[in-house]
C-alpha cells in the first residue's frame, strides 16, 4: 500500500479517516475533508480506492492529490472483470490492514457504493465509530440495498434532510444518532470560487458553448438489458441536433457495454467524451447546460438546484426526489426523443422551488458536531429502536 503524506502527524489529535471510491463521493466529501484538515484538533487521512485508481475512468486519484490534502492512501480494489463482490472483498481486506495501522477514532463513508459498505463493515467489526453521509435516501436497484446496509453498520448518520432522517428511524436507528447536514456538495455548488465557464471550456478543449450533458450508468439488476438500453440512448443522442459533453459511467457491471457504444460517438464534432471531470468544473458546465440526460443522480440532485432540465431515463433513480425540472422517460427511443423536446420547452426560473438538500455550510455543521461531545459519546454497541405501534 502506497502512502502519500505531507504535514506533521501529532499524536494528540483525533484521527479521522475518509473513505472515497468514486469521483462523485469525493465531491460530496471534499468540503468536509477540507474543513476538518484545517482544524488543529484532527488528524485527517484519506483512503482512496475504487474508480480513483482505474485509468479507464481517468485515474481521479490525481484530483485528490491536486486538492492538496494530506495523508492520502491509494488502494487498488478492482480487477479485469470488475465484479462488485470481488471489489467489496478486496476493499475489506485492504482497509482492514489500513485501520490496524492508523487506529482511527472515526471512519467517514458516503452513499451507496461497495467501498462505503466495506468501510462500514471494517469499522463496526473493529469497534471503531463509523459515520455515514447521506444515508436514509432511496437509491435505485442494488444501490438502495447497499445504502441501507451501510446505515445499519454505521453508528452516526449525517443526512441531507428530514425525510432521510425519518427513513433511518424506520430502519431502527436511534434519533439521537441522526444529524441533518444537508448535502455537502451544496458547499461547492454555492461557492464563489468556482472557475468561469470560459476557463473550464478552455481547460477541456470544448469548442461549443451550447451543449447538453450526457451520463448513463449501468443498472446492475437490469444487466441483461444494458446493451440494448445504451444503444437506444446513443441512437437518440446521435439523431438529435444537440451538442453533448459525455461522461463515462461508473464501473459497475455492464459498464463495458456503455463504453463500447460510446465508440460510435468518437470523431463526431457534436460530442466531447471524458472519462471524468473535476467536480467543480463539472458544476460549472452543468450550470450552463441546456439539459442533462441519462440516469445519473446529478440530474436529480445538482441539476434542479441550478434550474437545469433533466431527462431521467429508466429505473435507476426511481422514487428519488421529484422536481418540476425533471422529465422521466422509459428506455425507448420514442420516449427519449419526446422527453428531449419536453425538456427544451420547460420554463424554469430562479423562483422555482428547490429540492430539499440544504443550502450549503454542511462543512461548518459537520465541524461543529465533531467539536461537540454527542458524536464522541456514541456507543459502538448499537440497539435496534422499535417504533411504537397500536395493536388492532
Amino acid at each position: 500500500m502506497m502512502r502519500i503524506s505531507s504535514g506533521k502527524i501529532l499524536m494528540n489529535k483525533k484521527k479521522l479517516v475518509f473513505l472515497t471510491g468514486t469521483r462523485a463521493d469525493f465531491g460530496k466529501l471534499k468540503s468536509l475533508i477540507s474543513i476538518s484538515q484545517k482544524s488543529n484538533d484532527y488528524e485527517v487521512h484519506i483512503f482512496a480506492t475504487g474508480m480513483h485508481l482505474n485509468s479507464v475512468y481517468g485515474s481521479t486519484i490525481d484530483e485528490i492529490k491536486k486538492s492538496q490534502f494530506e495523508n492520502i492512501y491509494p488502494f487498488i480494489n478492482h480487477d479485469a472483470i470488475g465484479s462488485m463482490d470481488k471489489a467489496l472483498a478486496k476493499t475489506i481486506d485492504g482497509f482492514s490492514h489500513f485501520i490496524a495501522e492508523i487506529n482511527p477514532d472515526l471512519i467517514i463513508v458516503h452513499g451507496d457504493r461497495v467501498e462505503a459498505l466495506a468501510g462500514a463493515l471494517v469499522g463496526s467489526l473493529n469497534n471503531i465509530l463509523v459515520a455515514h453521509i447521506e444515508g436514509g435516501e432511496v437509491s435505485g436497484t442494488i444501490d438502495g440495498l447497499i445504502r441501507h446496509a451501510v446505515s445499519k453498520m454505521s453508528h452516526i448518520h449525517f443526512v441531507a434532510n428530514q425525510e432521510a432522517r425519518l427513513r433511518l428511524i424506520q430502519l431502527g436507528e436511534s434519533s439521537k444518532s441522526i444529524f441533518i447536514l444537508g448535502s455537502p456538495d451544496m458547499d461547492l455548488m454555492n461557492s464563489a470560487t468556482l472557475p468561469t465557464q470560459r476557463k473550464v471550456l478552455q481547460y477541456y478543449n470544448i469548442d461549443f458553448t451550447n451543449y447538453c450533458i450526457a451520463m448513463f450508468h449501468p443498472v446492475t439488476t437490469e444487466y441483461n438489458d444494458t446493451k440494448s438500453n445504451v444503444k437506444i440512448f446513443v441512437d437518440a443522442l446521435l439523431d438529435s441536433n444537440d451538442n453533448y459533453i459525455v461522461i463515462y459511467p461508473n464501473n459497475d457491471l455492464g459498464s463495458t457495454y456503455i463504453l463500447e457504444e460510446y465508440e460510435r460517438l468518437k470523431g463526431n464534432s457534436r460530442f466531447k467524451i471524458f472519462p471524468s471531470l473535476r467536480f467543480e468544473y463539472f458544476l460549472v458546465l452543468l450550470k450552463s447546460a441546456q439539459y442533462i440526460i441519462g440516469n445519473s443522480s446529478a440530474g436529480i440532485r445538482e441539476a434542479p438546484f441550478y434550474n437545469i432540465p433533466t431527462i431521467d431515463i429508466g429505473s435507476r433513480q426511481n422514487n428519488r426526489a421529484k422536481d418540476i425540472s425533471i422529465v422521466h422517460a422509459a428506455n425507448s427511443y420514442d420516449a427519449i426523443v419526446k422527453s428531449i423536446s419536453l425538456a427544451k420547452g420547460l420554463e424554469l426560473f430562479e423562483g422555482n422551488e428547490k429540492h430539499n438538500f440544504g443550502h450549503g455550510h454542511s462543512d461548518t455543521l459537520f465541524l461543529n458536531l465533531l467539536n461537540g461531545n454527542q458524536i464522541w459519546s456514541s456507543d459502538c454497541q448499537k440497539q435496534f429502536q422499535d417504533i411504537p405501534y397500536e395493536e388492532n
